[in-house]
């Protein structure tokens, strides 16, 4: 059985040292404790000696059992780094000689692939009920998101000099202070004309943001997901309607007509082409609806 009082005193230490040391926000702190705490609430239930002795063997049991109560390989892999960590300050301030969670795998998770809405789908989604300024406003940030494939924090930071209507382009800043600048297609740069033509009856003239609320300030990113949300019930639309549905569906497409991948990468940001390959199995998905819909020999029977 394990000294519990010096377990906890361990615990507390290694919360200042991320505090303080490590400088982590109480958002990263509370999920690293979080983690402790599942490990150590599973020592206490199996009668298993505390954070001095715990063995690797001892560990990928306790591993073994959360992964067959359900907890994902995702959330595992997290909390064997919390361990890690846990466990390189315990060495650092010699409590303790050994690191048990080093040579640990967490099981591998299924890979999910991005939602994303056919044609037809976001044909209906964005057919503008009315010319209200809210509506106006609204379909022009989900004209923008789809037909640039914009992340939602690269829309609401936009301002009016990003935006060239006339070139049909904007300019983005995204992940990496890095700018890309990305076409506009004609039916986003008319809503956009037609949301910024109504923005001066919220907006001073000196709000520079492109979205802003109706008390003429910069949306947030929350904002613009609950906009989005509720638009995709307005409308009955199958599935959560959210930005980066949008974004996902627009690589999607692109690349489903194109098959270029690199030109998919430049135009979503992404500084790791092995990011964007993930939409290469989502166009591998329509290309076997396709064979099994055309090939002869692949149809089903009429009575499948």
């Amino acid at each position: 059985m394990s000294d519990s009082s010096t377990d906890a005193l361990w615990q507390l230490a290694f919360k200042r040292y991320l505090e303080t040391e490590k400088h982590y926000s109480a958002h990263t702190v509370k999920h690293y404790l979080r983690d402790l705490s599942r490990v150590y609430e599973q020592l206490e239930l199996e009668q298993l000696s505390g954070w001095a002795s715990l063995t690797e063997k001892q560990l990928r049991h306790i591993i073994s059992v959360l992964h067959g109560q359900g907890v994902s390989g995702r959330s595992l892999h997290r909390l064997l780094s919390s361990l890690r960590s846990f466990y390189r300050f315990l060495v650092r301030e010699n409590w303790v000689s050994h690191n048990p969670a080093l040579a640990i795998q967490a099981p591998k998770s299924s890979k999910r692939l991005p939602k994303t809405f056919d044609p037809d789908q976001l044909n209906e989604l964005l057919k503008r009920p009315d010319d209200e300024p809210l509506t106006l406003r609204d379909f022009a940030m989900m004209e923008l998101l789809y037909s640039s494939g914009l992340r939602v924090s690269e829309l609401v930071q936009l301002n009016q000099q990003d935006i060239d209507l006339a070139d049909a382009s904007v300019r983005v800043l995204g992940k990496g202070q890095k700018t890309r600048v990305l076409p506009i297609g004609r039916l986003a740069v008319q809503a956009i004309e037609d949301w910024l033509k109504i923005k001066p009856l919220w907006a001073k003239s000196q709000e520079d943001a492109v979205f802003v609320s109706q008390s003429g300030r910069r949306l947030s990113t929350r904002s613009v997901e609950l906009r989005l949300a509720h638009w995709g019930r307005i409308k009955g639309t199958q599935g959560q309607v959210y930005p980066h549905r949008l974004r996902h569906s627009f690589a999607s497409h692109i690349l489903e007509s194109s098959h270029d991948l690199r030109a998919v990468q430049e135009l979503l940001g992404h500084s790791d082409i092995s990011t964007t390959q993930i939409y290469t199995h989502l166009d591998f998905q329509h290309l076997m609806s396709v064979y099994e819909q055309a090939h002869p020999r692949a149809r089903r029977k009429a009575d499948d």
